[in-house]
């Protein structure tokens, strides 16, 4: 990890303490009112609040412009790998199934009391790769048929939901505000990571579980009818066409550009074809749990090597690779993509193409952080 909190060579400018810390609060009160009175977007407000805190500063144009320039380039390099490493992990848990899988099974072991305290668990390991928004996307529909199908008010168990996703994204890297938060101070990825975790556990109990069976009493709330997902029953496989709803012999659903002139059916309900490519099932919820967990694992390991071991040790020197944020990402990226995409069903362009596809809703998130990175550094 590149430590971006550096300071310059020499002063840019040779204003007083006074005017720095002017400058500084200016500077900061031109970005807070910019997005929330004038509406600009945090990614330009960041930007024009540089600007204000440079000129303020008596700093010169020109350096204003290095400077932020190489906040940017610092911060990307350090911080938008590994949230686009993250966000590939998310993408390919949300277009297999993955994550559906883990909610589901664990939500369908559990019942009454112990229901919040299940959600709010399964929303802390989805939380752990998953954008907040993402994670919202996948468990909104789950706590609506829950809450319909047990007949818990839905604050109990959609409270302890937003605070699993809410709590880990907020504490925990790899998300992009612990990572920043990092990245500014010099902390140790490690450590900050185990840290987190710790904290975020009480956490998600207080605001959790135990807020929303308090609040619950005062909020009524039942699910939309409007909202409720809608699934072809598994015994209904008489469709009129390829992809309409059609099941193979273990209930998996088989979607029309999986059927390409399909041949003997295999042990299993998958199908043969001539291109190679087999019919699409959900990955099995070993390969979604691990796909998750291995990249904290990898870089816990690396913490604790770091306190146990000695820097010339073998031991310490693999730990040190493998559990280094992209090492250990990228790890996360590799298995998803074989036991989540390609044993699941899935071909290699299409594989590629939900790797692809998780980029794009990242792009404002990385251009927000990197305007954070050099506004910051114009700060520094």
């Amino acid at each position: 990890m590149v430590t971006l909190l550096t300071a310059p060579a020499e002063p840019l400018t040779n204003a007083g303490d006074t005017q720095l810390v002017l400058a500084a609060l200016l500077g900061i009160a031109a970005v807070v009112l910019l997005i929330a009175w004038g509406k600009v977007h945090p990614f330009l407000a960041l930007i024009l609040g540089a600007a204000v805190l440079g000129v303020v500063a008596a700093v010169p144009v020109d350096k204003i412009v290095t400077s932020f320039s190489g906040g940017v380039g610092s911060t990307v390099g350090g911080v938008g790998l590994l949230i686009a490493l993250g966000a590939m992990i998310g993408g390919l848990l949300a277009e297999s199934g993955g994550a559906d899988g883990i909610v589901e099974r664990v939500v369908g072991r559990v019942s009454g009391t112990a229901l919040p305290w299940a959600m709010a668990g399964v929303a802390a390991l989805i939380g752990l790769p998953l954008f907040f928004e993402v994670g919202v996307v996948l468990l909104v529909p789950i706590v609506l048929l829950v809450s319909l199908r047990v007949n818990v008010p839905l604050i109990k168990i959609g409270i302890p939901a937003l605070a699993g996703l809410s709590v880990l994204h907020g504490l925990v890297p790899p998300h992009p505000g612990p990572l920043v938060a990092i990245d500014a101070l010099g902390a140790n990825l490690g450590q900050t990571l185990a840290l987190g975790l710790l904290v975020a556990i009480p956490t998600v109990i207080i605001a959790g579980p135990v807020f929303g069976n308090f609040i619950a009493r005062y909020v009524p709330a039942t699910a939309p009818a409007e909202l409720l997902p809608t699934r072809r029953d598994a015994d209904d496989r008489s469709p009129t066409r390829p992809g309409d709803g059609r099941l193979d012999a273990d209930g998996d659903l088989v979607t029309e550009d999986d059927l390409v002139n399909p041949g003997t059916g295999r042990p299993g309900g998958a199908i043969d074809e001539p291109d190679g490519r087999r019919s699409r099932r959900a990955p099995a919820l070993w390969a979604a749990v691990v796909t998750v967990l291995l990249p904290v694992v990898l870089m816990l390991l690396r913490a604790i090597g770091e306190l146990t071991l000695g820097e010339d040790t073998t031991g310490r020197k693999a730990l040190d690779i493998v559990g280094t944020p992209i090492i250990a990402l990228l790890a996360g990226v590799i298995f998803a993509m074989i036991f989540l995409g390609y044993r699941s069903g899935f071909s290699r362009t299409q594989v590629s193409g939900f790797l692809g596809g998780s980029l794009p809703p990242i792009a404002g998130i990385l251009l927000i952080v990197a305007a954070g990175g050099g506004f910051k550094q114009v700060l520094v």
